[in-house]
């Protein structure tokens, strides 16, 4: 069966990793890389939610750092589909720590990624059309296109 469209909410992909010892920097805190590795995994997974195939990551936007991730630490990953326009899409990923002793979640990242849907044999075809429906995914679908045409003039510097 062949889509042409679907909800952004179908794509929604919730990644929760524990911060453990190997994923430190000698201050005890999440390394970037590491971080980065695991925002690029759940925007693949998102991608591929939404298209029932492969995607592959084609670029990655700017990654602040707002606050620090501890050891010890939950992360929560929020992934879903932005803006769909022929055979790339951008994916938006926020990320979430969270304390347990002190009983907050902190809002430390926000990310967006180009992904390129592909075939079989890694060749790019035509993604499935992203419906937004909320306010909040309507306003996502709206800068993505922003943002898109920032990444193109960028790109032809």
């Amino acid at each position: 069966m062949s889509l042409t469209a679907k909800k952004v909410s179908e794509s929604v992909t919730i990644m929760t990793e524990l911060v453990l010892p190997n994923h430190t920097n000698q201050l005890g805190k999440l390394l970037g890389g590491q971080l980065m590795h695991w925002i690029d995994i759940c925007a693949a997974m998102s991608a591929g939610r939404h298209n029932r195939r492969v995607c592959v990551t084609a670029s990655v936007d700017r990654i602040d750092f707002h606050n620090p991730i501890s050891l010890g630490d939950p992360v929560t990953l929020i992934a879903s589909v932005n803006r769909v326009f022929n055979t790339s899409m951008e994916i938006g990923v926020t990320v979430f720590s969270e304390n347990y002793v002190e009983g907050k979640r902190i809002h430390t990242n926000s990310a967006y990624l180009t992904f390129v849907c592909v075939d079989k044999v890694g060749k790019p075809v035509k993604a499935i059309e992203a419906i937004p429906e909320t306010e909040d995914e309507k306003r996502r679908f709206d800068e993505a296109l922003q943002r898109r045409e920032t990444r193109l003039k960028n790109r032809n510097r």
